[in-house]
C-alpha cells in the first residue's frame, strides 16, 4: 500500500459529503414541478384555467417515437460514456468542433422524435410563424418604417403572434435567408439548427477565457489522485467540464427548432467575443460582440437582459486583468495547447474598459441603422406590452405563472440546473464572506496607519487576508471543492436574468423555450459539480430530454 493509500477514502468522503444537499436540491426541484402540474389540473377543473394543456410546459400530451429515437438514444448513450473522457485529453480546437458537431447531431435527433415535417421542415411555416409572413414583405425599408403600425392585434393586417411578438430583426433573419434563394421551412430550420447549436462553443469557451490567468497550463500538472477527485485545474479543466453538460443541454428540445434557439446562439456567441476582446485585448472580437448582443435586442425585446450577462463578463476580465498586474515582474505563466496567451500585463481594468469602448462601437450602428430605418424599439416595447395583454396572457394568472414558470426550469435546463444553482449560492455566500474579511483586515490596516502603529511603533502590520476568488478557489473548510469565480459569477448572472424575466410578467408560460439564451448559461457553473457525480447527472440531463420529447409533442 502506498502511503497516500489510507488518504483516498477521506479525501472522497470530504467531496461527497455535499452530494447529499444536491439530491435534495433536484427533488426540491422536482417536487416544484410535480406541484404546477397539479395546480394547473386542479385550476382547470374550477374553471380557471391556465391555458397550457400540459401546464407547467406549454405542450401536448402525446406519447410517440420518432426517426429520431435511436439516434438520439445512441448521442446519449456515447456523451454519458466517453463525453467527460474526451473532453479531457482532445486539444481545445478539436474539443470545440466535437462539441459543436455533437451538439449539431442532439439537437436535430430530439427534433426528429417527432417527425421531418412535424419536427422540422414543417415548425417554422404555421400561421402563427415568421415564414408566414415572409412572402409579403417585398419592401424591406417600408416593412422596417412601418413595423409598429402592425404590432397591435385586430388589425386587417396585424402580425402573425410571433412576428408581432419580436422586433423586426427576427423576421428580417428569415427575409433576408429568402432572399437568398433559401426559402421554406427547410432551410430556415437548418438554420436555426446550426446557429443554435453555436452555444455549444461559446459557453465553455467564455469559462476559459475568463478564468484565471495562466492557469489553464498548470492543469496538466495536477497529480491524478487530485485530478480523479476535483477534476482538472485551472480555467480550461473548468471549460473542459461545462462541454459535456452544455452538449446534452435538455433546452435543445425546444431549440431544434425554434427561433429562440437562434436567439440564444446569437447573443452566446455575442457574449463570447466580447470576452474574448476584453481577455485578449482585440478590438475586432470586442466589435463583434456588441454587434451580435446589440442585434439580439432587435431579435427579442427581452434579450435586453443579457447585459446581466455581459455586465459579469466585464466584472470577470477585470479580475484577470488585475491578476495579470499582480504577477506583473514574475515568470511568464506555462502554456499548454489549450491555454488563453496572456499577454503584457496593463494597468488593471483599462484594457477592459478599452474593449467595452469597442463594444459600444459594435452596438451604435446596429441601434442607428435600425432607427433610421423607421423603427424605434421603445415604441415597439409599449405596443408589444398591449399587444401582449391583447392574447391569451390576459387571461394566464400571474400569481400561478410567477413560481410556475420556475418549476419549469428542472425540465428546459434539467436537473443539473438545481444542482448548479445550489452550488452557485453557496460559492457566492463563501465569496461575500470573503469580501467582507478583507474589507475589515483593509478597515483595520488603515487604522493603524492613522495611528502611527505600522510604522511609527514598531508593530507588525497585519498580514491581509487572501482575496475572496482565493477563497472560493480553495474552497471552505467544510470541504466542497468550489471552483474558480468564473464557474458561479456566470451561472448567477444568467439567474438574475430568469428572475428579472419572471417578475415581469410578460412570460407567463412557454419560458422552457424563451429564456433558452437565459438557461444555457446555467451550464456554464458545470466544473462546481464534483467529478464523481458528473456522469450520474448528464444521465439525468439526457433522461430528462428523452422523456419530454418522447411523452409530449411540444409546440410554441
Amino acid at each position: 500500500m502506498s502511503k497516500d493509500g489510507p488518504a483516498r477514502p477521506v479525501e472522497e468522503r470530504a467531496v461527497r459529503r455535499w452530494a447529499r444537499p444536491d439530491l435534495v436540491a433536484v427533488g426540491v426541484a422536482f417536487a416544484l414541478f410535480a406541484v404546477a402540474a397539479v395546480a394547473g389540473g386542479v385550476l382547470y377543473l374550477l374553471g380557471r384555467p391556465v391555458h397550457a394543456s400540459a401546464a407547467p410546459l406549454f405542450a401536448h400530451w402525446l406519447p410517440h417515437a420518432g426517426p429520431g429515437t435511436p439516434l438520439a438514444l445512441l448521442v446519449a448513450v456515447l456523451v454519458w460514456w466517453r463525453g467527460p473522457e474526451l473532453a479531457a485529453r482532445l486539444s481545445w480546437r478539436r474539443l470545440m468542433a466535437v462539441s459543436y458537431v455533437t451538439s449539431v447531431v442532439w439537437t436535430l435527433a430530439l427534433a426528429l422524435i417527432d417527425g421531418w415535417q412535424r419536427g422540422v421542415a414543417g415548425r417554422l411555416t404555421t400561421e402563427h410563424e415568421y415564414l408566414h409572413e415572409v412572402p409579403g414583405v417585398t419592401d424591406i425599408p417600408r416593412m422596417l418604417s412601418g413595423f409598429t403600425t402592425r404590432i397591435l392585434d385586430f388589425q386587417p393586417d396585424s402580425w402573425t403572434t410571433h412576428v408581432s411578438g419580436h422586433p423586426p430583426g427576427a423576421l428580417l433573419v428569415f427575409v433576408w435567408l429568402d432572399r437568398v434563394g433559401l426559402s421554406g421551412g427547410a432551410w430556415a430550420a437548418t438554420l436555426v439548427l446550426l446557429v443554435s447549436a453555436l452555444v455549444a462553443v461559446a459557453v465553455p469557451e467564455t469559462v476559459r477565457l475568463l478564468g484565471p490567468a495562466g492557469s489553464a497550463g498548470r492543469a496538466r500538472a495536477v497529480v491524478p489522485e487530485t485530478v480523479r477527485l476535483l477534476g482538472p485545474a485551472g480555467s480550461a479543466g473548468r471549460a473542459r467540464a461545462v462541454v459535456p453538460f452544455v452538449v446534452l443541454f435538455p433546452g435543445a428540445v425546444w431549440s431544434g427548432v425554434s427561433a429562440d434557439g437562434l436567439f440564444a446562439g446569437v447573443t452566446a456567441t455575442g457574449v463570447a467575443l466580447l470576452a474574448h476582446g476584453a481577455v485578449r485585448a482585440r478590438p475586432v472580437s470586442a466589435i463583434g460582440g456588441g454587434v451580435l448582443l446589440a442585434f439580439g435586442c432587435y431579435l427579442s425585446y427581452g434579450l435586453v437582459l443579457m447585459s446581466a450577462l455581459a455586465a459579469a463578463v466585464v466584472l470577470l476580465a477585470w479580475s484577470r486583468r488585475r491578476q495579470e498586474k499582480e504577477a506583473e515582474g514574475g515568470a511568464a505563466p506555462a502554456t499548454a495547447d489549450d491555454a488563453v496567451p496572456v499577454g503584457p500585463v496593463t494597468e488593471a481594468g483599462k484594457g477592459v474598459f478599452v474593449a467595452v469602448g469597442w463594444a459600444l462601437v459594435g452596438v451604435v450602428p446596429v441601434v442607428v441603422a435600425f432607427t433610421a430605418a423607421g423603427f424605434l424599439w421603445p415604441d415597439g416595447y409599449r405596443l408589444v406590452i398591449e399587444r401582449y395583454y391583447q392574447g391569451v396572457a390576459s387571461a394566464r394568472p400571474y400569481g400561478y405563472w410567477v413560481w410556475a414558470d420556475l418549476a419549469v426550469l428542472v425540465v428546459a435546463a434539467g436537473p443539473a440546473a438545481a444542482v448548479i444553482v445550489r452550488r452557485t449560492a453557496r460559492a457566492g455566500w463563501a465569496a461575500r464572506a470573503g469580501w467582507a474579511a478583507r474589507a475589515g483586515w483593509a478597515a483595520r490596516a488603515a487604522w493603524a496607519a492613522r495611528a502611527g502603529l505600522a510604522a511609527g511603533r514598531g508593530c507588525r502590520t497585519p498580514a491581509p487576508l487572501a482575496s475572496a476568488s482565493d477563497q472560493v478557489n480553495r474552497g471552505s473548510s467544510h470541504g466542497d471543492a468550489a471552483p474558480h469565480t468564473v464557474a458561479w459569477v456566470l451561472p448567477l448572472a444568467a439567474v438574475a436574468a430568469i428572475v428579472a424575466a419572471d417578475l415581469s410578467g410578460y412570460s407567463k408560460a412557454e419560458v422552457e423555450r424563451i429564456w433558452l439564451p437565459f438557461t444555457v448559461w446555467l451550464m456554464a457553473g458545470a466544473a462546481l459539480i464534483p467529478p464523481p457525480d458528473r456522469r450520474g447527472w448528464l444521465a439525468a440531463q439526457a433522461l430528462v430530454a428523452l422523456t419530454v420529447n418522447h411523452l409530449l409533442l411540444t409546440r410554441w
